[in-house]
C-alpha cells in the first residue's frame, strides 16, 4: 500500500502543470491578439495612402525606382572605397622621376624620356589668355559647378554625337586632375566611377584657384613635358609667361589629346586644333571674334622638333620602363641619365614602312586595322619595334602586350618538343594524322578535310592541325608549355587541350625571342634593347655583358629538324610569299580559328621577325590568314633590309646566299666600283634609289653587261593560308 502523501504530492504537481499550461494558452492567446490589434492599427493608418488606378502605375515605378537607386549607392560606395584609400595615404602619382635621353646603335640620339618638367607659376602669373583658353574648351562651368559638371557632360554628350569636330570632353577640370593624381588612364566604368568621388573630395579641400594651379602644374602636354611651363618651354622655347594667345590656344588644345594635337608631331592638326581653341574663347565670350582674328592670321610657329617625332617612340617607351628597372637596381642616385640602345634607325624606318604600307594598302580589304613587328639579330638585341599604325593616335604598344593568340605559329613548340622528347623522330617520320578527340574536344583541319599517315615535315609545311595535337597527346601538354616558356614565352597561360593549337596569350616580343633561339643555333636569346647606362657626367650604371655566358635551351638536332620543317613552310607551304630571292627564308604563319590573329614568325641568317595583323577591339576580320598580309609586310621588310649586306646561312638549311657583290669587275683598266656596307640613315626609297644610281654608273664605266647584281626582289604571288 502506497503512502497517501504520495498521492497527494502527486496531485499537487498535476495541478500546477495544468495551471502552466493555461497560463501559457492564455497568453499566446493574448500575445496574438495584440498582434492583430496592431497589424489593424497599421493597416488602417496605410490604407490612407492607398493608391489605385492609374496612380499606382507612377507609385510602382517610383518605389522600384528608388529601390534601384538605393543598390546602385551601395554599389557605387563599395567600389569608391579604395579611391579614399588613395587619399587617406596624402599621397600623389609622381610624374617620371628620371630623364633620360636615348642614343641608337650608332650613339646618334633618337629621342627622350622621363622629366621634362619647370618650375611652375602663380595662377595670377600665367598669361590671362592662356587661362581663358583652358577653361573655354576643357570646362566653362568651372567656377560653378561641385566637381562634376552635369550639364557639361550633357551638352559634350550631345555634341559629340552629331559629330561635332570640337572634341568637346565630358570629364570637368577637377576629375581630369583626380584622375592625374590619383588613378591610371584605363578606362573602365570602375575608375570613372572613382574619379567622380575623388573631384568631390578635392573640391572639399582645395579652392577652386589651387585646383586650377594644380591642372596647369601636372597635366601631361605631350612631348615629355608635364605642366604648361615646361610645354612652353619644349614647343617654343620660351617661358610660359611670355607666350603669345596663338601660342596659348595651341596649348590649350594639348591638354585632352597631348600626342595627337603636339606640334612637333602633327603641325597641321595642332593648328587646326588650335583655331577651334579660338572659337571656344569667342563662344564662352571671353574674347571677341576681332580680338582672336590676328592669332588666326598667324598661328604658333613652335620650335623645330622634327627630329623627336620621327623617333622610334613605340621602343623608346618600352627601353623606357627597361630603364628604369635597371636604374633603380643599380641604387644610382642621379636622375639624368644616357642609355645606348639596340635600335637601329635605317631598320626601323624599314619595318615602320613594310607594316604601314600592307595595312594602308590592302587593310581595308581584309577588315584589319592593326599591326605590330619585332625585329632582332640572332643574338636577341632589338633592331625595330613597331607597336602599331599611328603612336599619335594610340600609344597602345601591341608588339610587347602578350594579350594575342599564336594560332599555328606556336605549332614550332609542339614538334620541337616532340623531337626533343623523343629521339627517333626527325622531319621525315612518318605519323597519324587521323583525327583523336581529347575529351568531347576534337580538333579539325583548316581545310576541313581529315588525313591519313603523313610525315611531320608535310604536316607542318602545311599547317595540319590534328597531327600536332596527336603529338601533344604522346608527350603531354604540359612539356610543351614548360618549353615554350623555356626558350622565349614570359607570360603565364592555362594548359588546355587546344593548347597545341596555339590557344595561349602570347606578345610579339616573346615570340620573336623565341623563333631567334633556332636563328641563334638553340641557345636562349631573350631580347633586349639596352646596351649601355650611364649618368650625364659619364658615370657607369649598367653595360651589357657580350660574353655573358649562353645557356642551350634546345639540341643542335631539333635546331636543324625545325629550321628544316621552316623551310618548307616558306618554299611550298603556308609562307610562300615570304621566300626573298638570294636569301635563305624560315619560318611559319598563323591564323586563330576566329581569324582575329593572323602571324608570320621567321628568319634568315641576319634577322629575326615576328609580324601580327588583327583588330585592337578583337573584331574578325574578313577571313586575314597568316599566309597573306603578314607574310607580305615580313617579305617587304626583309627585302628591305637584305640589301647591300652579306647574307649569313641558315642552319640546317641548304641553300646558297647571293654573293656579298654591288658591282661585278668593271673591264680591264677601268676602275671598279667598290662594295661598301650599307650607311645608316637611308630610307627604303632611298636604297632602291642607290642602287640605280650604282647601275647607271656602272653602265657608264663598263656596259649593260656589268649591272649591279643585287637588287630588291619582289615575292612572287602565291595562294597560302
Amino acid at each position: 500500500m502506497q503512502d497517501p502523501f504520495y498521492h497527494k504530492e502527486k496531485r499537487r504537481k498535476k495541478t500546477r502543470m495544468l495551471a502552466a499550461d493555461a497560463w501559457l494558452d492564455s497568453a499566446m492567446y493574448e500575445f496574438g491578439q495584440s498582434v492583430g490589434r496592431v497589424y489593424t492599427v497599421v493597416e488602417d493608418f496605410f490604407s490612407r495612402f492607398r493608391v489605385s488606378g492609374f496612380k499606382r502605375f507612377f507609385v510602382e515605378i517610383f518605389s522600384d525606382v528608388l529601390s534601384f537607386a538605393a543598390i546602385g549607392m551601395v554599389l557605387v560606395t563599395a567600389l569608391a572605397l579604395p579611391a579614399f584609400d588613395a587619399t587617406a595615404t596624402g599621397r600623389f602619382n609622381k610624374v617620371e622621376d628620371y630623364a633620360v635621353t636615348f642614343l641608337d646603335r650608332y650613339g646618334n640620339e633618337v629621342g627622350r624620356r622621363g622629366i621634362r618638367s619647370d618650375d611652375s607659376y602663380p595662377l595670377d602669373k600665367l598669361p590671362d589668355y592662356l587661362v581663358k583658353a583652358t577653361l573655354a574648351t576643357e570646362d566653362r562651368r568651372f567656377y560653378e559647378h561641385w566637381g562634376i559638371d552635369v550639364v557639361g557632360t550633357l551638352r559634350a554628350l550631345m555634341s559629340n554625337a552629331q559629330g561635332d569636330a570640337s572634341l568637346q570632353g565630358g570629364s570637368s577640370i577637377t576629375q581630369q586632375l583626380a584622375k592625374n593624381l590619383f588613378l591610371s588612364s584605363e578606362r573602365t566604368l570602375e575608375r570613372k566611377i572613382k574619379e567622380a568621388y575623388l573631384s568631390v573630395w578635392l573640391e572639399w579641400h582645395y579652392t577652386k584657384d589651387e585646383i586650377l594651379k594644380l591642372y596647369f602644374d601636372r597635366a601631361y602636354m605631350g612631348g615629355g613635358a608635364f605642366g604648361a611651363a615646361a610645354a612652353s618651354e619644349f614647343y617654343f622655347g620660351k617661358k610660359v609667361t611670355e607666350i603669345t594667345l596663338a601660342e596659348s590656344a595651341m596649348l590649350a588644345g594639348l591638354f585632352k589629346a597631348p600626342t595627337r594635337y603636339a606640334p612637333h608631331v602633327d603641325i597641321a592638326a595642332a593648328r587646326g586644333r588650335a583655331n577651334l581653341v579660338l572659337s571656344n574663347l569667342v563662344d564662352a565670350g571671353f574674347l571677341t571674334e576681332g580680338q582672336v582674328a590676328a592669332a588666326r592670321r598667324s598661328p604658333a610657329v613652335p620650335v623645330d622638333r622634327s627630329e623627336e617625332a620621327n623617333s622610334p617612340n613605340y621602343f623608346l617607351d618600352y627601353a623606357f620602363e627597361e630603364s628604369k628597372k635597371i636604374i633603380e637596381a643599380s641604387g644610382s642616385r642621379s636622375n639624368t641619365f644616357v642609355v645606348r640602345t639596340t635600335i637601329d634607325p635605317v631598320l626601323q624606318s624599314y619595318a615602320e614602312d613594310a607594316v604601314t604600307s600592307v595595312v594602308r594598302e590592302q587593310g581595308e580589304a581584309y577588315r584589319v586595322s592593326q599591326a605590330a613587328m619585332v625585329v632582332l639579330e640572332p643574338n636577341g638585341a632589338i633592331r625595330a619595334m613597331v607597336g602599331g599604325m599611328d603612336y599619335g593616335k594610340s600609344q597602345f604598344n601591341r608588339a610587347i602586350v602578350p594579350n594575342r593568340q599564336p594560332g599555328s605559329a606556336f605549332k614550332l613548340f609542339d614538334y620541337a618538343t616532340a623531337f626533343e622528347m623523343i629521339p627517333e623522330y626527325d622531319p621525315d617520320t612518318i605519323v597519324s594524322g587521323a583525327t583523336q578527340c581529347i575529351g568531347n574536344w576534337c580538333p579539325r583541319n583548316y581545310s576541313g578535310n581529315s588525313v591519313g599517315r603523313i610525315s611531320l615535315i608535310s604536316a607542318f609545311q602545311q599547317s595540319i592541325n590534328t597531327v600536332p595535337v596527336n603529338l601533344s597527346i604522346k608527350t603531354g601538354r604540359q612539356p610543351i608549355a614548360d618549353f615554350a616558356r623555356k626558350i622565349g614565352l614570359q607570360n603565364d597561360f592555362p594548359v588546355t587541350r587546344s593548347l597545341a593549337l596555339g590557344a595561349a596569350s602570347v606578345s610579339v616580343i616573346d615570340m620573336a625571342s623565341s623563333y631567334a633561339v633556332f636563328a641563334n643555333h638553340g641557345y636562349k636569346t631573350p631580347a633586349f634593347g639596352i646596351t649601355r647606362i650611364s649618368t650625364l657626367t659619364g658615370e657607369p650604371v649598367f653595360d651589357a655583358d657580350p660574353d655573358a655566358p649562353r645557356e642551350r635551351v634546345v639540341s643542335e638536332q631539333t635546331v636543324n629538324y625545325m629550321n628544316r620543317m621552316m623551310r618548307a613552310v616558306v618554299e611550298s607551304g603556308t609562307g610562300r610569299r615570304a621566300q626573298i630571292e638570294g636569301v635563305p627564308s624560315v619560318g611559319k604563319t598563323g591564323t586563330t580559328s576566329s581569324y582575329r590573329d593572323a602571324w608570320f614568325c621567321g628568319f634568315t641568317g641576319n634577322y629575326v621577325a615576328a609580324v601580327w595583323f588583327g583588330n585592337d577591339d578583337y573584331q574578325m576580320t574578313r577571313e586575314l590568314t597568316g599566309g597573306t598580309l603578314p607574310t607580305i609586310a615580313w617579305q617587304k621588310f626583309m627585302a628591305y633590309a637584305h640589301t647591300n649586306i652579306e647574307i649569313k646561312p641558315v642552319e640546317g638549311v641548304k641553300f646558297q646566299p647571293a654573293p656579298f657583290v654591288i658591282a661585278n669587275a668593271a673591264p680591264e683598266g677601268q676602275p671598279t666600283v667598290p662594295a661598301v656596307e650599307r650607311p645608316p640613315g637611308l630610307k627604303p626609297g632611298a636604297a632602291q634609289k642607290l642602287l640605280d644610281m650604282a647601275n647607271l654608273i656602272n653602265n657608264a664605266l663598263g656596259g649593260a653587261a656589268n649591272q649591279v647584281a643585287l637588287t630588291v626582289a619582289p615575292a612572287a604571288p602565291s595562294k597560302s593560308l
